[in-house]
């Protein structure tokens, strides 16, 4: 399992947009230069976030972007899912409907839908203000 580069940069951009949150737009240049990325590629990631109602944009002067929501009301999972498609760690499982063909007889299948679901369950368990507070810091490794 990987998660892709724009899902890692996603997640950067909604905490910055989260951190830098005090009530105005946000200036994508302003997000390009804290997080190092291209203002080029950052409008990318930042339209698929718009497009999923993760955040706000605003074009023209005193335009930007800036959160839908509050930070609590944001999961890594949902973010991920958003920008990257499917985290699944096997093909068969990245569709709401497992379509395989050897679903049925698979020996291993259980041991990769456990593991999916805690995927999920972990991600979906992570809010933007957790990432913005000390809280994972203190997890168990």
């Amino acid at each position: 399992m990987m998660i892709s580069t724009k899902g890692r940069y996603a997640l950067r951009v909604m905490l910055d947009l989260a951190e830098h949150d005090e009530g105005d737009y946000v200036v994508l240049m302003d997000i390009a230069q804290r997080q190092g990325l291209s203002e080029k590629y950052l409008e990318g990631i930042l339209a698929t976030l718009s497009r999923g109602g993760f955040v706000l944009a605003m074009r023209g002067r005193g335009g930007g972007y800036k959160l839908a929501r509050r930070p609590e009301e944001y999961t890594v999972g949902s973010i991920l899912r958003q920008t990257s498609g499917s985290y699944a760690p096997v093909a068969c499982l990245e569709e709401e409907t497992n379509s395989c063909e050897r679903a049925g007889h698979c020996e291993t299948l259980p041991m990769w839908t456990k593991l999916n679901k805690l995927l999920d369950d972990f991600f979906d368990g992570i809010t933007l203000a957790d990432l913005m507070s000390d809280s994972l810091h203190t997890m168990d490794n």
